[in-house]
């Protein structure tokens, strides 16, 4: 421990987390949330205060964080009120972020200086590099906070408001990467500084011919070290950089043996390190067995977050079918309209230049584009007119076989190994096909015999059994919490889309969707008016320069 730097568990800061009007400068914060913490742990009440800065508040970031103009008018104060506050709360100590290059050095430097105000605080660490860092390589690099919450488990807090974030990131410190930390040995605030400061590129490698390979295959793995070698003579001195630092971790042989899990209820017996309440399972050295018992709660976890993203999907679009349905004329009419003004345009254009044989040839690839956009229009009226809404029952005997069938022949089980992949992947398309309609004949088919089902699509033999490799099972178990994140991602960018936001309004107040239809109307009635007489404009144009009828026609 450093003379220098006190015990990081004796060590005051504030965690702080901000809400704003956007991404792009000029930035005003609309809400700011912290936590004075001492060591790993909340110490005392939280701040948070809502900012009235007359500012609008863009759509996409209302929808996001759930604050108007109107709320910011009635419940905001004075940004230099809230800053005068703040100042109070934090005094002098350091100030960490989740994301500390955005809230501290794009939002709250910049405002401060914008209002006349003397920085408050002075810059700790950022909370996203140390769980990047610590949790490597189960995440692969990406560690976006409601996704982390999710993966371990944690408490749902107040998502995107400012003081429900730095909750949420007061629960991964605490239950998931305290005990990480602690195993480190970083327990200074020093050297919890360092480490998120200092040279690091992720285990798993995120580019290249080596994409998602894991730099330590390296040792086994000579076409790995070669092009590492290449890599560290790049002329690119980042390039270099990047090649000599998986380089020197090598030559320093410090692997680890240590494999992460969230906390379940299903965790296998004698697991070392656990806690009652963690949001997270260490073990050092895993058996075989204990091994194979990870791997297969991994699945299962696959599986259930598979199944959730699925249904989410499912739902989103059947109610965007839905709106579409109420919609699909003026939709249609809106797009024709577009693409004849779009053609006309070039039109003029060609005959202006080229002459009135070129112009012909527009006129021709308009007909040709038009029957496109038709025929895709024509697939969404069939995809709409197919959909039907199902019934909780069927719901759930669609969901029990779809995870017991998941559960076994998902593909990432069998990412080293192409031949038993290529089949699971073939199988995994038959049973998701089935899931998306709903048909519990051709799951339980499945189920019953998937060798047999297999065979009789000519696909080989299944043969999709697991062996006793240690490493094996590691990277298989490592592939199956990559692929976890990857699918709460990918559940949470659907969750935060407009058109889930639709459905869940929906789904609350059924009757909304006429109301949202009729207002989306008028909006498409205007648009088609306006094209309706440019593109009338425009046929005129045509006339007069050639003495006929236009020829790019609806």
């Amino acid at each position: 421990m450093s003379v220098h730097s006190p015990a990081m568990k004796d060590t005051p800061w504030i965690l702080i987390d901000t809400e704003t009007t956007g991404i792009r400068p000029p930035i005003f914060v609309v809400e700011i949330g912290a936590q004075r913490m001492r060591g790993w742990d909340p110490e005392g009440p939280p701040f948070q205060r809502l900012l009235n800065q007359n500012r609008d508040i863009p759509p996409e970031a209302a929808r996001v964080h759930g604050y108007t103009k109107e709320i910011l008018e009635r419940d905001g104060e004075p940004a230099e009120a809230v800053y005068a506050a703040f100042k109070d709360y934090v005094g002098e100590l350091p100030l960490v972020a989740y994301n500390l290059q955005y809230d501290f050095d794009q939002v709250l430097l910049p405002e401060w200086k914008r209002l006349g105000i003397s920085q408050i605080g002075v810059r700790g660490f950022c909370a996203f590099r140390l769980a990047q860092r610590l949790l490597d390589p189960v995440p692969a690099g990406n560690c976006k906070l409601q996704t982390l919450r999710q993966y371990y488990r944690l408490p749902q807090r107040g998502a995107h408001t400012a003081l429900g974030d730095v909750e949420t990131v007061v629960d991964l410190l605490g239950q998931v990467l305290r005990p990480l930390a602690e195993q480190r040995g970083l327990d200074s605030w020093q050297r919890v500084c360092d480490f998120t400061t200092q040279d690091w590129y992720p285990t798993r490698i995120a580019f290249g011919a080596f994409k998602d390979h894991l730099f330590w295959d390296a040792e086994t793995d000579p076409a790995l070290r070669d092009w590492l070698v290449r890599l560290s003579q790049s002329s690119n001195r980042r390039n270099a950089a990047i090649g000599r630092w998986y380089l020197s971790r090598l030559a320093e042989g410090k692997r680890s043996d240590t494999v992460l899990r969230p906390a379940e209820v299903s965790a296998p017996s004698g697991a070392a390190g656990s806690a009652p309440d963690a949001g997270l399972i260490i073990y050092t050295d895993p058996a075989i067995e204990e091994l194979k018992q990870l791997v297969d709660a991994a699945r299962t976890r696959l599986a259930e977050v598979e199944a959730g993203y699925m249904t989410a999907r499912k739902w989103t679009d059947f109610v965007k079918s839905r709106l579409y349905t109420l919609l699909r004329d003026q939709y249609r009419r809106r797009d024709r309209l577009k693409r004849l003004v779009e053609y006309r345009r070039r039109y003029i254009e060609t005959l202006l230049q080229d002459g009135e044989e070129a112009a012909g040839s527009i006129a021709d690839a308009h007909g040709v584009a038009q029957a496109s956009l038709d025929a895709d229009y024509e697939a969404l009226d069939q995809d709409a007119d197919s959909r039907v809404e199902p019934t909780p029952e069927q719901e759930q005997e669609v969901k029990a076989l779809w995870l017991k069938l998941v559960k076994t022949y998902h593909p990432d089980h069998y990412a080293d190994e192409p031949e038993k992949r290529t089949r699971s992947n073939q199988l995994m398309q038959a049973i998701n096909q089935a899931k998306d309609k709903g048909n519990v004949t051709a799951l339980q088919e499945i189920a019953d015999d998937p060798e047999g089902f297999v065979q009789r699509q000519g696909w080989g033999t299944l043969a999709l059994d697991d062996d006793d490799d240690l490493n094996r099972l590691r990277h298989l178990y490592e592939g199956l919490q990559a692929q976890i994140i990857s699918l709460l991602d990918r559940l949470n960018d659907l969750q935060e889309s407009p058109a889930f936001d639709i459905y869940r309004r929906v789904e609350v107040e059924p009757d909304i969707l006429e109301e949202m239809a009729e207002r989306q109307g008028v909006v498409l009635d205007k648009e088609i008016a306006v094209l309706e007489a440019e593109a009338q404009q425009l046929a005129t144009e045509i006339e007069e320069l050639t003495g006929e009828s236009c020829q790019v026609s609806l």
